[in-house]
């Protein structure tokens, strides 16, 4: 299996992709109700080189979840692995595993990247362990299983993972926070509190589904974590897709320098406080740590991942995968994992999708089968196709004996 580190260059990946995977990103939120954490980042490359491979009705929907051509599906996959590999605190790792029985097309096996390919033993037990193994290398211990389950009947895994550790510019004080209303109340939680003159570290985007507070904290290996709060009456996939608005510069954004006095924003009150010397203006913040883990079946909700055709038993649906055996996606999921604390944050997710070969339909005819055994001394004749010239003729007495890993030419 091959991983990236980290380097000291910027990534470079296209804006279309970033957009794509941006754009996933939004989508899945959309759909989130309650406490969970995913990465859309995980999903989207293996999306991607699936739709290279596939065929029909399969392609035309990967095709819309990635949001690129399939034609330049791959590429863009390797292009999006490449630029992680040069962030600072992240790691990533592509695997895929495939049996011996699945002989993969020179074309797309030449997409991924060098020394990603390793083998199902069929041995499930052996298997499974090979692959728990490898999610917790890769993720250093956040996550200890891969998500998707070796069955006597997978051909084929395709896994991503990244692990991703930061540490605050500024860490957090902690204390104990008790919030006096809302679902929290009474309760006793590790609130993280820290002051800054940097006001414009914080600002209210204005949405059509409401007003959104966005904290910006700031990660030693420029990867930071923007803390989102929306009105009360807003869902979790709005205040999400809020947030990804003003990444795509969508919504209009008041940074904390510019606020008016008062209730600013959800959360956020600005006014003026009597002081026994002259002192600048202050952003003091206070939130609470956290540690999300969640699951993700990606197959509940196949629509959203373009996998809806690819996940029935039918032939026909990855070609360009492999040549004689033909595969459906039999799982597909994400095990997923974040930390916020007073030093930093830290993340990792473990994407795998496993695929299977189909059993062939049945015929729907009958036909009449005419049976040959040549299994006594026999004759033949070499005949030249167009002048019907026996070129050679002969007859067997004496075929050859069978010898265990010889081959006759």
């Amino acid at each position: 299996m091959v991983s990236t580190r980290r380097g000291g260059g910027g990534m470079r990946v296209t804006n279309a992709t970033i957009r794509a995977v941006n754009g996933l990103t939004a989508r899945w939120a959309a759909t989130t109700s309650g406490g969970t954490v995913f990465s859309a980042v995980g999903v989207w490359p293996l999306l991607a080189l699936l739709a290279d491979g596939a065929a029909g009705a399969a392609r035309a929907e990967l095709e819309e979840a990635v949001g690129v051509s399939a034609g330049r599906a791959s590429r863009a996959a390797r292009e999006l692995l490449a630029g992680l590999g040069t962030v600072g605190g992240l790691e990533t790792a592509l695997g895929l595993w495939t049996g011996r029985t699945l002989e993969l097309r020179e074309e797309w096996a030449a997409g991924l990247p060098t020394e990603a390919h390793g083998v199902l033993t069929g041995d499930v037990e052996t298997d499974g362990t090979a692959l728990d193994a490898w999610a917790v290398r890769r993720t250093g211990g956040l996550i200890e299983r891969m998500p998707v389950a070796v069955a006597p009947g997978t051909d084929l895994v395709l896994a991503s993972a990244l692990a991703l550790r930061t540490r605050w510019l500024r860490p957090f004080e902690e204390s104990c926070v008790v919030p006096e209303s809302g679902p929290w109340e009474g309760r006793e939680l590790l609130g993280l509190r820290r002051e800054s003159v940097l006001l414009d570290r914080i600002g209210v985007a204005d949405t059509p589904e409401g007003h959104v507070t966005e904290l910006k904290v700031l990660g030693g290996t420029a990867v930071d974590v923007h803390l989102l709060l929306g009105e009360e009456s807003m869902t979790p996939g709005q205040v999400l897709g809020a947030g990804l608005g003003v990444l795509a510069r969508a919504h209009q954004v008041t940074p904390g320098s510019r606020l008016p006095y008062g209730e600013a924003g959800p959360g956020l009150h600005v006014g003026r406080e009597h002081t026994s010397r002259p002192e600048p203006p202050a952003l003091d913040v206070t939130t609470t740590a956290y540690d999300v883990t969640a699951g993700h079946d990606l197959l509940e909700r196949p629509e959203l991942f373009g996998l809806a055709t690819a996940a029935r038993e039918a032939p026909g649906h990855f070609p360009g995968i492999g040549s004689r055996l033909p595969l459906y996606v039999e799982a597909a999921r994400q095990s997923a994992v974040a930390r916020f604390g007073a030093r930093g944050f830290e993340a990792a997710a473990v994407t795998a999708i496993g695929a299977a070969g189909c059993a062939l339909p049945r015929p729907l005819w009958l036909r009449t089968t005419v049976r040959a055994a040549f299994d006594r001394p026999f004759g033949f004749l070499a005949v030249h196709r167009h002048t019907r010239l026996a070129l050679v003729a002969g007859w067997v007495v004496d075929p050859e004996p069978h010898r265990e890993g010889e081959v006759l030419h």
